[in-house]
């Protein structure tokens, strides 16, 4: 693998304006040509009537509602499977397959989300229920793990059930198979050009400002924020003036304690840093299984970002003192959940 480098989310990137495509599977804003889909409508299954609960079918555990019910599902998936295989699906011009991530990735995600973390959310209401919005978050973990977990949250806990844009590095989109399901559950590259249109599109976008300081920091300096850069994400909020929402998340430090960083080998392969925790590479396979942890998500106060004038996206103090804000808020919180916490598995 080449060496991979960290695109600062903060630097401007030109890049040439395309046109929105709609393509197949694996459908990439890197050039290779996609087929336009044609839209299908699944059959339309009529809804189960309720059954009350004096009714037999109620009594008897079911019954026929309980049928029409697996039906219905059997029908749902039999035509999603018809419309992978005939390509007769859209994505967007950035590869994102929302019936993709909403019925399949999601799905694979909640086991994790719901039973193995068992994650708590508060705050969810600082969110819009709609128009463009940055989610910036604390960055850990070893594997960003959190960025998923954070993904599950929005969408599953929020009342208009909103899809969450993450920024990510390039090296998530040199690997193979992580790069085609990053685009399909609507990641993209972590520059301003790109976050500045979905924002404008009135997108939900997260940006972990942290970066790989963040997720490849060692165990002894856990829930201890490090740089956010110089500000690139409120440079981009204040152009399209949407409000920041600040977000900070606990358990992730946990899950792989990392108490050492084999630099030599992360050079051989291209890495950041190559993590040894108690566990990996001690253990193999087994080694990369995550510690069962609790987590906790919590969403701050919005912070208004469209009554700055236009030219405010150029004022080097200013983009300081709000990156400073938001860095200062989500430490803040994360001390405030840390005391609040009975323990780190419960």
């Amino acid at each position: 693998m080449a060496d991979a480098k960290v695109i600062p989310f903060d630097e401007d990137r030109e890049r040439p304006r395309r046109a929105p495509r709609r393509g197949r599977p694996g459908g990439r804003r890197d050039g290779r040509e996609a087929s336009a889909p044609v839209s299908v409508v699944a059959p339309e299954v009529p809804e189960e009537e309720p059954t009350g609960p004096g009714e037999p079918a109620a009594a008897a555990g079911g019954g026929a509602g309980a049928a029409e019910g697996w039906d219905r599902r059997i029908a749902s998936g039999l035509a999603f499977l018809r419309r992978r295989l005939t390509g007769e699906y859209e994505v967007d011009e950035f590869g994102y397959d929302k019936e993709l991530t909403d019925q399949v990735l999601m799905s694979l995600l909640r086991p994790l989300y719901d039973g193995y973390f068992r994650v708590e959310v508060k705050g969810v209401e600082n969110i819009p229920a709609e128009g463009g919005a940055l989610i910036v978050a604390n960055h850990s973990g070893t594997l960003p793990l959190d960025g998923l977990m954070l993904q599950v949250a929005v969408h599953d806990r929020h009342p208009a059930q909103r899809h969450l844009r993450l920024l990510a590095a390039d090296l998530v989109f040199m690997l193979p198979v992580v790069n085609e399901l990053a685009r399909k559950a609507g990641h993209t590259l972590a520059c301003a050009e790109d976050a500045q249109r979905l924002l404008e599109a009135g997108e939900l976008v997260g940006v972990m400002p942290e970066g790989f300081k963040g997720i490849g920091k060692p165990f002894g300096e856990r829930y201890k924020l490090q740089r956010f850069g110089r500000g690139g994400f409120v440079s981009t909020a204040l152009r399209a003036g949407t409000p920041i929402v600040p977000c900070s998340i606990v358990g992730a430090e946990e899950i792989y304690p990392m108490i050492g960083n084999a630099k030599t080998l992360a050079r051989l392969f291209g890495l950041p840093y190559f993590p040894v925790t108690p566990t990996f590479p001690w253990l193999g396979p087994l080694g990369a299984v995550p510690l069962p942890t609790k987590w906790t998500i919590q969403f701050g106060e919005p912070i208004p970002t469209d009554g700055y004038p236009p030219e405010a996206a150029e004022d080097p103090m200013l983009m300081f003192n709000l990156t400073d804000q938001v860095r200062e808020q989500i430490q803040h919180t994360l001390y405030k959940l840390l005391v609040q916490r009975r323990s780190v598995f419960f």
